[in-house]
């Protein structure tokens, strides 16, 4: 058994690319996975913005050692990925597909062959449709079948792969896929994404116990600054940081939902919900966090002449008042708000709410990334963007919080979401008109190869 120290010592900022199975792999019919509630929302007209799917993606399934290759050639640490429970599970229960498994195989057994380490995380969004059908995450079955998912896949490859995160983004799978509804499943339920909060934790608990390297076992979260509109009534930016980072941290470390919480989530004081012993369950169950972070989130009211809201004003469901999400600029292509110091206060923050060893899982922006006569994408608003983030990542480390590595989403152009692939974040331009999805770094590839040599290096005496 190991531990965080050992995987991520503290005294150096390890570097790493992430990605996502639904967003890269493709192969959606191989090796008998079933069908996810990506495939399902995907068919819904206007579900995504140019009418895309994740039916190729960039085909990673059967590309597995060209990424391997350009993950190598940055010289990073670490490549994060997921494991698609569909490939695993096609029913989301029972029997476990060897043929999905031994795509992960290749694909671990190629990244340490190329001396780069693999961290897993075992659910980023495509829950497998039959389990949906049951009810999805505000059902309790739920919970449960993914403990013998996360088992299974752990049999399978833990003897490779030392750093495990149980869930990516939960407040994205419970708000924006049962509260919002764009993003699958698609359902506009309010409070729903409240039970699928609660069980999302539960899982992580229950997975966590189950594991037999529980030590190197954490969760990752879109945790956000709040910044409150000038104006804004204190109980709607209570309320935006309750859903947004409270309702997950307070269970990880003290094992409660805090007033706060409870006021805009009443459905989590039902003891048919939230059950005897489920709190503990969660409390400490993470030996570590990952943050993903993007962009403050700034509440606001809506003026009466305002004609539209946020597309993610229902995410926050219980939150008082007429709420709305404010951007300022500098933006990126996706409409975000740039601002390096947000990660610093995020990571601060979180630092003196649950004193856990922290990494920044995702952290990169979306640009146009025109294509040069030359062929190559000069992305120089990407590299300042990652550069400050970087830069914010060193600060908060001299300052003594406990961050263990700063990972770039994402490796390639690929699938994102609802937005289909009409943003980009990657590092790799990817192709689309071409057969064979061509790749090709852009200069943010070749900058962050640059930082990863330079921190190779041995200090100067």
């Amino acid at each position: 058994m190991s531990n965080v120290d050992e995987i991520l010592p503290p005294h150096r900022l390890a570097l790493g690319a992430a990605t996502a199975s639904y967003q890269i792999e493709g192969g959606v019919a191989e090796d008998a996975r079933g069908p996810s509630i990506w495939d399902t929302f995907t068919r819904q007209d206007g579900a995504v913005r140019d009418g895309s799917d994740g039916s190729d993606a960039c085909d990673s399934y059967h590309r597995v050692d060209d990424d391997v290759a350009l993950t190598a050639g940055l010289g990073l640490d670490w490549y994060r990925f997921s494991i698609a429970w569909p490939r695993v599970q096609p029913s989301g229960r029972g029997a476990v597909e060897p043929g999905g498994l031994d795509y992960y195989d290749r694909l671990v057994d190629g990244l340490l062959a190329a001396g780069v380490n693999p961290t897993a995380t075992f659910y980023h969004w495509d829950l497998p449709q039959p389990l949906e059908d049951a009810g999805g995450w505000p059902e309790r079955a739920t919970a449960e079948a993914f403990v013998d998912y996360a088992v299974a896949v752990h049999e399978r490859l833990g003897d490779r792969v030392r750093l495990w995160a149980t869930h990516n983004e939960p407040w994205c799978a419970a708000y924006l896929g049962y509260s919002a509804g764009v993003h699958a499943p698609g359902r506009r339920e309010g409070a729903a994404g409240h039970r699928a909060v609660h069980h999302l934790l539960l899982a992580h608990g229950w997975a966590s116990q189950a594991l037999p390297d529980s030590a190197n076992t954490g969760i990752v979260l879109n945790l956000a600054p709040i910044r409150a509109e000038p104006g804004t009534p204190a109980e709607v930016g209570d309320g935006v940081d309750a859903l947004r980072n409270r309702i997950w941290l307070g269970p990880l470390a003290h094992g409660v939902y805090d007033d706060g919480v409870l006021a805009v989530a009443p459905e989590l004081t039902s003891p048919d919900l939230v059950r005897d012993g489920d709190l503990e369950t969660v409390r400490g169950s993470a030996a570590w966090l990952g943050v993903n972070y993007y962009t403050p989130v700034r509440p606001g009211v809506l003026g009466p002449d305002a004609t539209a809201a946020h597309p993610e004003q229902a995410a926050y469901p219980g939150v008082p008042g007429d709420l709305d999400l404010v951007v300022r600029d500098p933006r990126t292509d996706i409409g975000w708000e740039v601002d390096a110091t947000g990660l610093e206060e995020v990571l601060r923050t979180t630092q003196e709410r649950v004193g856990l060893p922290m990494v920044v899982t995702e952290n990169g922006a979306a640009y146009a990334d025109p294509i040069g006569p030359d062929g190559m994408v000069d992305d120089e608003d990407r590299i300042a963007y990652l550069r400050d983030h970087l830069a914010a990542a060193d600060r908060v480390r001299a300052d003594r919080v406990d961050l263990r590595g700063w990972f770039v989403w994402t490796l390639l152009d690929n699938f994102e979401w609802a937005e289909g692939y009409t943003k980009k974040f990657g590092l790799v331009h990817v192709d689309r008109s071409t057969a064979e999805l061509r790749r090709t770094p852009k200069a943010s590839y070749h900058w962050l190869r640059e930082q990863a040599a330079v921190r190779r290096l041995p200090a100067t005496p």
